[in-house]
């Protein structure tokens, strides 16, 4: 089995059965601990194969740095990278100790300063806090429910939520057309939650705001002009206030937040790069394209509002 392509092939070329074992028999750990650990080394085990690294004992200490910061550019939350090093570490404990491998390359990998500049992410409960936040009586409120729902159901930037025209969101499909930087266009699949708090609010409430200054743009301010970013800011920093959050939130907390809730689910980090739209990391040329129905999989087993 030379290049192990499948998860049952990178499963059994990674030893994560006995890893499993490893780690509930020998190293006691919880239950949770074990299935965070083995989702972890899974995820390990795909970047690798994208890497041509199709056994564990052929991973160095640059590429395992590689794969770190990888994470943190996708948008993990900085605790979830310290777990996911703490599961290579452990791994790697268990790979000497068998035989598999010769050397441990994770004794040299450290957890970046940088992290901590890392926007907060938010917990499911401090997400639905949030969404719950406006008070949905005011119509403007159901703009920024809609809004809210909108950036943590697809992981938008803000310059590309306050860019959505009314024709890029396809209610049937379940999917918006985002065009992100350079004007690269991509499909995101949408929630059930989202989509029918968009559909309120461009039903009942975008109507009254435009006054025919909206040029198709999905949001609208009170004076029916697209929503700037500023605008989209504010809305998101005001109904954070209003949930009673402490953490700082930001439009790029909720984009932050969307990748983290659906690697932390256990979701396809390729599948996850595709809805971000992180066509400026050097890996992405290193992933197929990902299929439309299988992004909608994903997004439907994996987002919490999904």
């Amino acid at each position: 089995m030379d290049h192990p392509t499948t998860p049952s092939d990178l499963a059994r070329a990674f030893h994560l059965e006995r890893f499993r074992d490893y780690l509930a028999l020998e190293a006691g750990n919880s239950g949770h601990t074990v299935s965070s650990y083995l989702r972890d080394i899974s995820r390990l085990s795909e970047y690798a194969a994208t890497q041509r690294t199709t056994r564990p004992e052929q991973l160095s200490a640059s590429q395992l740095r590689e794969f770190i910061y990888f994470l943190k550019d996708l948008g993990l939350a900085p605790t979830t990278i310290r777990r996911q090093i703490s599961a290579i570490r452990t791994y790697f404990k268990f790979l000497v100790g068998e035989g598999i491998a010769a050397r441990d390359p994770s004794e040299r990998v450290e957890s970046p300063k940088r992290w901590r500049t890392l926007p907060a992410v938010l917990t499911v409960a401090e997400i639905d806090k949030l969404l719950a936040a406006p008070n949905t009586d005011e119509p403007r409120a159901i703009r920024d429910r809609a809004l809210l729902e909108f950036a943590y159901a697809t992981g938008v930037r803000v310059s590309e939520l306050v860019a959505l025209k009314l024709q890029d969101i396809m209610f049937e499909e379940g999917i918006a057309r985002v065009f992100g930087k350079g004007a690269k266009e991509r499909l995101i699949p949408v929630g059930r939650r989202a989509l029918g708090a968009v559909s309120l609010y461009a039903r009942e409430i975008r109507p009254t705001l435009d006054r025919g200054k909206g040029r198709g743009i999905l949001f609208l301010n009170a004076r029916g002009t697209p929503l700037s970013r500023v605008g989209a800011w504010g809305v998101i920093k005001a109904t954070a206030k209003r949930a009673g959050l402490a953490k700082r939130v930001t439009p790029h907390t909720l984009r932050h937040t969307f990748a983290t809730h659906l690697l932390e689910g256990g979701a396809d980090l390729r599948a996850v790069q595709e809805m971000l739209g992180h066509a400026d990391l050097a890996t992405t040329q290193l992933y197929t394209h990902v299929d439309r129905e299988y992004l909608r999989t994903v997004h439907k087993s994996y987002h919490p509002r999904a």
